[in-house]
């Protein structure tokens, strides 16, 4: 088992402040280290630094790539500063010096392995002296299977304690204190790295992998080789229930790795779900997009929207209802179902987007037939001082035009920036 070191065995405390610029006021300095390690912006929710932390401590967890054991060190510790208003106040100020010397409680980093276990319901350092490791796995869904619910069979190799010596190894009394780190489990090498300047460096004994003792070659159990655990395929199944969510866990309690006088620990599944061509989950709503024509808008249309159970529902509007670029219009109990409660749902919500004509669409001498149809049009008041301008089209990535902040202008593409509101009517 690979062990991860906290930040204080690291000369110099840690490898976040060396992501770190100098500067005391550290603005941009938090900006270079934790938010650069969870790959946020300085804008991110709560949600957002938690959505982050999960996918990369997932990636890069040391029992899913051992050689990733300091990356996973310095993810955790970015999360437990940005999730932290303290600690994010006080890294933002001095780096990690300030966090080690603000006088917070647990002020210097924690272990990753606890930031971890605490995330994903494992219980930390206490805990897991008691309970053998959880194991974390994650599982990609789609809205459907979200929407409609899923099972899902998962083959899993964990660690089974070994029938044939009952977890001792090897037999009775051959067990002897490991003579190499004499019982203690680790070893401490010292190397000189300099004239006059040794380092010394903790290592997991290779004798005995830790556990302060072995067992003789002659006497090892021949089914386990005196593991104590053997390797076993099961075959779990994962219920994915209606209306559950992105990051939902699913817990198989005592399903983890067996050890000797411990009790296992859990398998834990951590729902990931993909994006959606169609629709966007928020919360209990569905929220999707339709581009209607100008003639739809004003004279009235019907639609069909397909929903995530393959059903197809028949949507209109009214004679005379004028619908406009952004509009918001709702479906009652067509959203996601509840959890635990499928047979309630949220609701569909539909942002209609105009698509108006190409230029010359109707000849000229057509337009003031169109134009006795629509409203009046505003009269303006022009006089000889006016200056008359030509409108020309603008292209922002051929123009080098800027407003007064510096920044250049840009295209929304989202369509107009409103709040989503449902309206009934």
């Amino acid at each position: 088992m690979l062990g991860v070191c906290c930040g204080a065995c690291v000369p110099g405390g840690g490898v976040i402040g060396g992501n770190v610029a100098s500067s005391p006021t550290g603005h941009h300095g938090e900006g270079n280290g934790v938010l650069r390690l969870l790959q946020v912006k300085p804008s991110a929710s709560s949600e957002e630094i938690k959505r982050a932390y999960r996918k990369l401590a997932l990636k890069y967890h040391p029992d899913k790539n051992p050689s990733e054991g300091e990356r996973f060190k310095l993810i955790s510790q970015a999360y437990e500063v940005l999730s932290d208003p303290k600690k994010r106040d006080l890294y933002d100020q001095g780096g990690e010096q300030a966090i080690k010397e603000g006088g917070l409680s647990g002020g210097s980093f924690s272990s990753p392995m606890d930031i971890f276990d605490m995330f994903f319901g494992g219980g930390g350092r206490m805990n897991r002296e008691r309970r053998g490791k959880n194991v974390v796995h994650q599982l990609g869904v789609s809205l459907e299977d979200l929407y409609n619910g899923i099972t899902r069979k998962l083959a899993l190799q964990k660690n089974v304690i070994c029938g044939k010596c009952e977890g001792y190894g090897g037999k009775r009394g051959a067990i002897e204190k490991c003579p190499v780190c004499k019982g203690r489990g680790m070893q401490v090498l010292v190397q000189q790295i300099g004239p006059g300047m040794v380092q010394q460096i903790q290592t997991v004994c290779p004798e005995c992998k830790g556990q302060g003792e072995r067992i003789n070659p002659k006497d090892r159990c021949d089914n386990c080789n005196g593991c104590k655990v053997v390797r076993e395929k099961k075959i779990i199944e994962v219920h994915v229930d209606k209306g559950m969510k992105d990051g939902q866990k699913i817990v198989f309690h005592g399903e983890g790795d067996q050890e000797p006088d411990l009790e296992p620990g859990d398998v834990i599944i951590v729902l990931d779900q993909k994006d959606h061509s169609v629709f966007q989950r928020r919360g209990h709503d569905l929220i999707t997009k339709m581009r209607i024509q100008l003639s739809e808008a004003l004279c009235g249309f019907r639609k069909t929207i397909e929903t995530l159970d393959n059903r197809v529902l028949v949507i209109s509007s009214r004679p005379g209802e004028v619908i406009k670029h952004g509009d918001l219009k709702c479906i009652c109990n067509e959203g996601m179902p509840i959890y635990k409660s499928p047979m309630d749902k949220g609701s569909l919500i539909i942002q209609f987007l105009v698509q108006f004509p190409e230029h010359y669409w109707l000849p000229r001498e057509k337009l003031c037939l169109l134009e006795d149809l629509l409203p009046p049009r505003e009269d303006v008041m022009i006089t000889d001082e006016m200056d008359q301008v030509d409108l020309e089209d603008f292209d922002p990535s051929e123009q080098t035009y800027r407003n007064s902040g510096g920044e250049a202008y840009e295209e929304d593409e989202e369509g107009p920036r409103t709040g989503v509101q449902c309206q009934t009517s």
